[in-house]
Parts: structure tokens; sequence; C-alpha cells
């Protein structure tokens, strides 16, 4: 598909990974709004972006939902970025916690996407980018929620995708390592950069990839094939 002259919505795009796909975007000639809930922070990232345009949404609330599909009707690339992770043990998590990352991590995107559908079956070409994580794929023990709300997304965009096939719609997923972001500032190793990441991204996205493996993701996708027992055992071991 085309790679310019779109209004592309990045929900979690005043940092991270958010804002490197919207920098991205903005760079080759897209409309570009952030979404996200600090204004501060959405302010500073869109003054970077001459003509980025921003709104202040909590996404996993139904009426924020409709007040950016009423804001932005031209919406032709939906990115799905905005994620939360707690630290919580399952054991020791609330219910309130553990709903809420599911709320934001799975259902947000998948009623922004329903929300959106219809409007993007109006272009003649428009896409989906739902940022899952490596996670979505092997777990890790550390992060039971977390992980299952990504492989849930996973799931959902493999089966959307499949569903329109042959349309004007294409879903995209990208499938990142360890990002050097606010979520995983002090927890980690061997980070890429939310930059590196935009590279790889964008390479994808121009050749029509639809599952986007991005950095050591691509080598966990091999040996999960040659050694599933080993590749668990790897991402058992604590961060």
């Amino acid at each position: 598909m085309r790679t310019t002259q779109h209004t592309v919505l990045v929900t979690g795009g005043a940092t991270g990974i958010g804002l490197a796909l919207a920098e991205r975007f903005h760079r080759h000639g897209n409309r570009v709004v952030l979404v996200g809930r600090t204004e501060s922070a959405l302010a500073s990232a869109a003054s970077t972006m001459p003509g980025a345009e921003f709104m202040v949404a909590d996404v996993a609330k139904a009426h924020d939902r409709m007040r950016l599909v009423q804001a932005y009707p031209r919406v032709s690339v939906l990115v799905n970025n905005a994620a939360v992770r707690f630290e919580t043990p399952f054991d020791q998590a609330s219910a309130a916690e553990l709903a809420h990352e599911l709320e934001v991590n799975f259902l947000a995107p998948v009623l922004l996407c329903g929300a959106y559908l219809p409007l993007l079956e109006q272009h003649s070409e428009a896409a989906i980018v739902n940022v899952t994580s490596g996670l979505a794929l092997w777990p890790r023990e550390v992060a039971a929620m977390y992980c299952a709300s990504k492989a849930a997304l996973h799931s959902f965009s493999k089966s959307l995708r499949w569903q329109l096939q042959g349309t004007n719609v294409r879903v995209f997923e990208v499938l990142p390592p360890v990002v050097e972001t606010p979520m995983t500032r002090g927890r980690g190793k061997g980070k890429i950069s939310p930059a590196q990441l935009a590279d790889e991204f964008w390479a994808d996205f121009q050749a029509d990839r639809f599952e986007m493996l991005i950095g050591k993701t691509k080598l966990l996708h091999w040996l999960r094939r040659l050694s599933p027992a080993l590749t668990d055992r790897i991402m058992r071991v604590q961060p």
C-alpha cells in the first residue's frame, strides 16, 4: 500500500514506540494525530512534528473512543499502541489491576478497530497497525496478564486480517522485543531503541509484511521452531 498522504492516529503516541512510529509516518508526508492521557507530554511530542495534532483521551473509555472517531473521521491508518503493564505478581494483583491491563491492552484496541472500521473501509487504501509484543508468542512468568492480553491481541489481529482479506483494509501487527521506553525503565537487558524499532517497522510496512517480527523476536521465532523447550527455559529467566 502507499505510505504517504494518510491521516494516521497513534494511541500512546506521546512517548516510546508510539512516538517513534508517529515520527516515521510524519517524516514520510502523513498527517499525524497523537493520542494519550497526559496533555503536556502530547503537546511536547506534537511540537517536534510541524502540523501534528493531538487529543487527550483514555482509549479504555467508550466515551473517549467515540470522541476520537467524531473528531478524526478521516483516519486511514489506525495505530493501536497504548498499553500498560503492572509488575504485581498474579497472586497479589487486585481485580482492578487485572481488569485494567485487559481493558487497555486488548479490549480498547479491539473496540477502537470496531469503531473505525466502517470509516477505514471508505478509503481506497487503509490500515490497522496493532502493536503487540514478542511476549504474545513466548510469555514470561513475571507478567502473566500482560502476556495474555498481548497474545489475545495477536490472535485477534490474525483473525481480523483473514476476515478483511480482499478488502481495502490491511491489518499489520508489530511484535517488538524489549524496547527502551518509560514502561520498561529499570527492567530488561539488551533493549533496542524506539528509533531502531521504527526503522524495521517502516521497511516491513513498505513491503506489506503483515506480521513484523522486530529485533530479537526473529531469533526467538527460529529458536522456537528448533527447540520449544529451550525457548521456554530462556524466557523463564528473570529480567
